[in-house]
Protein backbone atom coordinates (compact mmCIF):
# COMPACT_ATOMS: atom_id res chain seq x y z
CA UNK A 1 0.00 0.00 0.00
CA UNK A 2 2.84 2.40 0.76
CA UNK A 3 4.41 1.72 -2.64
CA UNK A 4 1.09 2.41 -4.36
CA UNK A 5 0.51 5.50 -2.22
CA UNK A 6 3.97 6.86 -3.01
CA UNK A 7 3.54 6.21 -6.74
CA UNK A 8 0.16 7.96 -6.74
CA UNK A 9 1.63 10.86 -4.80
CA UNK A 10 4.47 11.24 -7.29
CA UNK A 11 2.04 11.14 -10.21
CA UNK A 12 -0.31 13.70 -8.64
CA UNK A 13 2.41 16.10 -7.58
CA UNK A 14 4.08 15.86 -10.99
CA UNK A 15 0.76 16.55 -12.73
CA UNK A 16 0.17 19.49 -10.40
CA UNK A 17 3.64 20.83 -11.13
CA UNK A 18 3.01 20.53 -14.88
CA UNK A 19 -0.38 22.22 -14.49
CA UNK A 20 1.22 25.21 -12.81
CA UNK A 21 3.80 25.34 -15.60
CA UNK A 22 1.02 25.30 -18.22
CA UNK A 23 -0.85 28.11 -16.50
CA UNK A 24 2.33 30.19 -16.40
CA UNK A 25 3.77 29.49 -19.85
CA UNK A 26 1.46 27.28 -21.87
CA UNK A 27 2.86 24.15 -23.54
CA UNK A 28 6.43 25.35 -23.22
CA UNK A 29 5.95 26.06 -19.53
CA UNK A 30 4.39 22.65 -19.01
CA UNK A 31 7.36 20.95 -20.70
CA UNK A 32 9.85 22.84 -18.56
CA UNK A 33 7.80 22.03 -15.45
CA UNK A 34 7.81 18.33 -16.36
CA UNK A 35 11.60 18.31 -16.63
CA UNK A 36 11.91 20.11 -13.29
CA UNK A 37 9.39 17.75 -11.66
CA UNK A 38 11.26 14.69 -12.91
CA UNK A 39 14.50 16.08 -11.52
CA UNK A 40 12.79 16.92 -8.22
CA UNK A 41 11.36 13.40 -7.98
CA UNK A 42 14.83 11.90 -8.33
CA UNK A 43 16.35 14.43 -5.95
CA UNK A 44 13.68 13.93 -3.30
CA UNK A 45 13.96 10.14 -3.51
CA UNK A 46 17.73 9.97 -3.15
CA UNK A 47 18.59 13.14 -1.24
CA UNK A 48 15.33 14.51 0.19
CA UNK A 49 16.30 13.49 3.72
CA UNK A 50 19.60 15.35 3.49
CA UNK A 51 17.85 18.46 2.16
CA UNK A 52 15.35 18.50 5.02
CA UNK A 53 18.01 17.94 7.67
CA UNK A 54 20.10 20.72 6.14
CA UNK A 55 17.11 23.09 6.26
CA UNK A 56 17.10 22.73 10.04
CA UNK A 57 20.90 22.71 10.49
CA UNK A 58 20.63 19.29 12.13
CA UNK A 59 23.87 17.85 13.48
CA UNK A 60 24.46 14.12 13.60
CA UNK A 61 25.31 12.65 16.99
CA UNK A 62 26.59 9.28 18.13
CA UNK A 63 27.05 7.30 21.31
CA UNK A 64 29.94 9.51 22.38
CA UNK A 65 28.45 12.94 21.68
CA UNK A 66 24.92 12.20 23.00
CA UNK A 67 25.12 8.84 24.79
CA UNK A 68 21.77 8.75 26.60
CA UNK A 69 19.69 10.07 23.70
CA UNK A 70 21.49 7.79 21.26
CA UNK A 71 20.96 4.80 23.57
CA UNK A 72 17.22 5.48 23.78
CA UNK A 73 16.92 5.45 19.98
CA UNK A 74 19.17 2.39 19.75
CA UNK A 75 17.13 0.33 22.17
CA UNK A 76 13.82 1.43 20.67
CA UNK A 77 15.05 0.47 17.20
CA UNK A 78 16.05 -2.94 18.53
CA UNK A 79 12.60 -3.41 20.10
CA UNK A 80 10.96 -2.49 16.80
CA UNK A 81 13.23 -4.80 14.80
CA UNK A 82 14.63 -1.87 12.78
CA UNK A 83 18.16 -1.04 11.64
CA UNK A 84 19.77 1.69 13.71
CA UNK A 85 18.86 5.03 12.10
CA UNK A 86 21.13 8.04 11.95
CA UNK A 87 20.46 10.29 14.94
CA UNK A 88 20.38 14.09 14.75
CA UNK A 89 19.88 16.98 17.16
CA UNK A 90 18.51 20.35 16.04
CA UNK A 91 19.48 23.42 18.07
CA UNK A 92 16.00 24.87 18.52
CA UNK A 93 14.13 25.73 21.75
CA UNK A 94 10.77 24.50 20.43
CA UNK A 95 10.26 20.85 21.47
CA UNK A 96 9.64 18.75 18.37
CA UNK A 97 10.95 15.82 16.34
CA UNK A 98 10.68 14.16 12.94
CA UNK A 99 11.91 11.18 10.94
CA UNK A 100 13.07 11.10 7.34
CA UNK A 101 14.68 8.76 4.81
CA UNK A 102 13.60 6.67 1.82
CA UNK A 103 13.52 3.35 3.72
CA UNK A 104 14.42 1.85 7.12
CA UNK A 105 17.97 1.15 5.94
CA UNK A 106 18.51 4.83 5.15
CA UNK A 107 16.43 6.45 7.87
CA UNK A 108 17.24 9.31 10.20
CA UNK A 109 15.49 10.67 13.30
CA UNK A 110 15.92 14.20 14.61
CA UNK A 111 14.92 15.87 17.87
CA UNK A 112 15.26 19.48 18.93
CA UNK A 113 17.21 20.55 21.97
CA UNK A 114 13.94 21.95 23.26
CA UNK A 115 12.43 18.47 23.23
CA UNK A 116 15.41 16.94 25.02
CA UNK A 117 15.49 19.64 27.69
CA UNK A 118 11.76 19.96 28.38
CA UNK A 119 10.66 16.32 28.34
CA UNK A 120 11.45 13.48 30.70
CA UNK A 121 13.41 10.47 29.39
CA UNK A 122 10.17 8.46 29.33
CA UNK A 123 8.46 11.13 27.22
CA UNK A 124 11.47 11.36 24.90
CA UNK A 125 11.25 7.59 24.46
CA UNK A 126 7.56 7.90 23.54
CA UNK A 127 8.32 10.57 20.94
CA UNK A 128 11.20 8.68 19.36
CA UNK A 129 9.13 5.48 19.31
CA UNK A 130 6.51 7.45 17.35
CA UNK A 131 9.17 8.55 14.85
CA UNK A 132 10.49 5.01 14.51
CA UNK A 133 6.91 3.90 13.81
CA UNK A 134 6.94 6.24 10.81
CA UNK A 135 10.15 4.57 9.68
CA UNK A 136 8.69 1.10 10.15
CA UNK A 137 5.47 2.07 8.34
CA UNK A 138 7.59 3.54 5.53
CA UNK A 139 5.89 6.90 5.90
CA UNK A 140 9.19 8.74 5.74
CA UNK A 141 9.61 8.47 1.97
CA UNK A 142 6.13 9.84 1.36
CA UNK A 143 6.67 12.60 3.92
CA UNK A 144 10.01 13.64 2.43
CA UNK A 145 8.80 13.60 -1.18
CA UNK A 146 5.73 15.61 -0.24
CA UNK A 147 7.82 18.20 1.59
CA UNK A 148 10.21 18.61 -1.35
CA UNK A 149 7.61 18.79 -4.11
CA UNK A 150 5.09 20.87 -2.16
CA UNK A 151 7.78 23.42 -1.49
CA UNK A 152 8.77 23.43 -5.16
CA UNK A 153 5.15 23.88 -6.30
CA UNK A 154 4.64 26.80 -3.94
CA UNK A 155 7.86 28.37 -5.19
CA UNK A 156 6.86 27.89 -8.83
CA UNK A 157 3.47 29.44 -8.16
CA UNK A 158 5.14 32.47 -6.59
CA UNK A 159 7.18 32.86 -9.76
CA UNK A 160 3.94 33.16 -11.70
CA UNK A 161 3.60 36.80 -10.68
CA UNK A 162 6.97 37.65 -12.19
CA UNK A 163 6.43 35.61 -15.34
CA UNK A 164 2.99 36.93 -16.20
CA UNK A 165 1.78 39.55 -13.76
CA UNK A 166 3.35 42.59 -15.31
CA UNK A 167 2.93 42.00 -19.07
CA UNK A 168 0.81 40.30 -21.69
CA UNK A 169 1.96 36.69 -21.79
CA UNK A 170 0.96 35.17 -25.15
CA UNK A 171 2.15 31.75 -24.02
CA UNK A 172 -0.35 31.72 -21.17
CA UNK A 173 -3.69 30.38 -22.54
CA UNK A 174 -5.74 31.81 -19.68
CA UNK A 175 -4.00 35.14 -19.37
CA UNK A 176 -3.96 36.84 -16.00
CA UNK A 177 -6.65 34.44 -14.71
CA UNK A 178 -4.24 31.58 -15.27
CA UNK A 179 -1.59 33.41 -13.28
CA UNK A 180 -4.02 33.89 -10.39
CA UNK A 181 -5.00 30.21 -10.48
CA UNK A 182 -1.36 29.18 -10.41
CA UNK A 183 -0.62 31.51 -7.51
CA UNK A 184 -3.61 30.48 -5.37
CA UNK A 185 -4.92 27.04 -6.30
CA UNK A 186 -1.67 25.12 -6.83
CA UNK A 187 -0.14 25.82 -3.40
CA UNK A 188 -3.51 25.08 -1.81
CA UNK A 189 -3.75 21.74 -3.63
CA UNK A 190 -0.23 20.83 -2.55
CA UNK A 191 -1.13 21.74 1.04
CA UNK A 192 -4.24 19.55 0.90
CA UNK A 193 -2.09 16.58 -0.15
CA UNK A 194 0.15 17.20 2.87
CA UNK A 195 -2.85 17.34 5.17
CA UNK A 196 -4.44 14.16 3.87
CA UNK A 197 -1.21 12.23 4.31
CA UNK A 198 -0.32 13.65 7.71
CA UNK A 199 -3.67 13.30 9.45
CA UNK A 200 -4.11 9.60 8.69
CA UNK A 201 -0.55 8.52 9.41
CA UNK A 202 -0.23 10.31 12.78
CA UNK A 203 -2.85 8.14 14.50
CA UNK A 204 -1.21 4.98 13.13
CA UNK A 205 2.25 6.13 14.23
CA UNK A 206 0.94 7.05 17.70
CA UNK A 207 -0.46 3.57 18.17
CA UNK A 208 2.59 1.74 16.82
CA UNK A 209 4.93 4.03 18.75
CA UNK A 210 3.08 3.23 21.98
CA UNK A 211 3.50 -0.47 21.21
CA UNK A 212 7.22 -0.04 20.59
CA UNK A 213 7.95 1.78 23.85
CA UNK A 214 5.33 -0.20 25.78
CA UNK A 215 3.72 2.84 27.42
CA UNK A 216 1.00 4.81 25.57
CA UNK A 217 0.85 7.37 28.37
CA UNK A 218 4.48 8.36 27.88
CA UNK A 219 3.64 9.52 24.37
CA UNK A 220 0.36 11.07 25.53
CA UNK A 221 2.21 13.15 28.13
CA UNK A 222 4.82 14.16 25.58
CA UNK A 223 2.20 15.29 23.06
CA UNK A 224 0.55 17.47 25.69
CA UNK A 225 3.82 19.18 26.61
CA UNK A 226 4.90 19.67 22.99
CA UNK A 227 1.54 21.10 21.96
CA UNK A 228 1.62 23.67 24.75
CA UNK A 229 5.18 24.68 23.93
CA UNK A 230 4.68 25.02 20.17
CA UNK A 231 1.96 27.60 20.83
CA UNK A 232 4.41 29.62 22.93
CA UNK A 233 7.73 29.15 21.11
CA UNK A 234 8.16 30.17 17.48
CA UNK A 235 10.24 27.92 15.23
CA UNK A 236 11.80 30.32 12.67
CA UNK A 237 13.21 27.51 10.50
CA UNK A 238 9.80 25.87 10.22
CA UNK A 239 8.14 29.21 9.46
CA UNK A 240 10.58 29.65 6.57
CA UNK A 241 9.91 26.11 5.33
CA UNK A 242 6.17 25.50 5.90
CA UNK A 243 6.13 22.64 3.36
CA UNK A 244 7.96 20.51 5.96
CA UNK A 245 5.44 21.10 8.78
CA UNK A 246 3.70 17.76 8.23
CA UNK A 247 6.91 15.88 9.03
CA UNK A 248 6.98 16.89 12.71
CA UNK A 249 5.20 15.03 15.49
CA UNK A 250 3.32 18.28 16.29
CA UNK A 251 2.79 21.05 13.75
CA UNK A 252 5.65 23.51 14.40
CA UNK A 253 3.83 26.46 12.82
CA UNK A 254 1.93 28.95 14.93
CA UNK A 255 -1.86 28.85 14.99
CA UNK A 256 -2.21 25.32 13.61
CA UNK A 257 -4.04 23.41 16.35
CA UNK A 258 -7.53 22.81 14.91
CA UNK A 259 -8.79 19.41 13.83
CA UNK A 260 -10.20 20.38 10.45
CA UNK A 261 -9.37 20.17 6.76
CA UNK A 262 -6.82 22.95 7.01
CA UNK A 263 -4.65 21.35 9.69
CA UNK A 264 -1.64 19.21 8.81
CA UNK A 265 -2.08 17.20 12.03
CA UNK A 266 -5.05 15.77 13.90
CA UNK A 267 -6.07 17.64 17.03
CA UNK A 268 -3.62 16.83 19.81
CA UNK A 269 -6.39 16.23 22.35
CA UNK A 270 -7.91 13.61 20.05
CA UNK A 271 -4.55 11.88 19.73
CA UNK A 272 -4.06 11.93 23.50
CA UNK A 273 -7.57 10.54 24.04
CA UNK A 274 -6.83 7.66 21.64
CA UNK A 275 -3.63 6.83 23.53
CA UNK A 276 -5.47 6.96 26.86
CA UNK A 277 -8.03 4.49 25.53
CA UNK A 278 -5.17 2.26 24.41
CA UNK A 279 -3.63 2.44 27.89
CA UNK A 280 -6.94 1.57 29.58
CA UNK A 281 -7.42 -1.40 27.26
CA UNK A 282 -3.96 -2.60 28.33
CA UNK A 283 -4.84 -2.11 32.02
CA UNK A 284 -2.51 0.86 32.54
CA UNK A 285 -4.03 3.41 34.91
CA UNK A 286 -0.92 5.58 35.27
CA UNK A 287 2.40 5.92 33.44
CA UNK A 288 5.25 3.98 34.96
CA UNK A 289 8.54 5.72 35.66
CA UNK A 290 12.00 4.84 34.52
CA UNK A 291 13.89 2.49 36.81
CA UNK A 292 17.47 1.69 35.85
CA UNK A 293 17.53 -1.24 38.29
CA UNK A 294 14.79 -3.10 36.45
CA UNK A 295 16.05 -3.44 32.88
CA UNK A 296 13.34 -4.02 30.31
CA UNK A 297 10.48 -3.80 32.79
CA UNK A 298 9.28 -0.31 31.99
CA UNK A 299 10.48 0.47 28.53
CA UNK A 300 13.24 0.22 25.97
CA UNK A 301 16.32 0.51 28.14
CA UNK A 302 17.94 -2.89 28.32
CA UNK A 303 21.06 -2.12 30.32
CA UNK A 304 21.55 -2.10 34.07
CA UNK A 305 23.48 0.62 35.78
CA UNK A 306 23.39 3.96 37.51
CA UNK A 307 21.80 6.95 35.85
CA UNK A 308 21.55 10.62 36.65
CA UNK A 309 18.45 12.77 36.17
CA UNK A 310 20.01 14.91 33.45
CA UNK A 311 17.86 13.29 30.77
CA UNK A 312 18.72 11.49 27.55
CA UNK A 313 20.60 14.33 25.89
CA UNK A 314 23.88 14.17 27.81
Amino acid sequence: MNVIRTAMLLAFMTALFMGVGYLIGGTGGMTIAFVIAAAMNLLSYWNGDKLVLRMYNAREVDERSAPEFYRIVQNLAARAGLPMPRVYIIDNPQPNAFATGRNPQNAAVAATTGLLHRLSPEEVAGVMAHELAHVQNRDTLTMTITATLAGAISMLANFALFFGGGRDNNNNPLGFIGILIAMIVAPLAAMLVQMAISRTREYAADRRGAEICGQPLWLASALSKIARSTRQIVNPDAERNPATAHMFIINPLSGQNMDNLFSTHPDTENRIAALQVMAREAGMSAPTSFNADEPGAFGPWGSRGARTRRGPWS
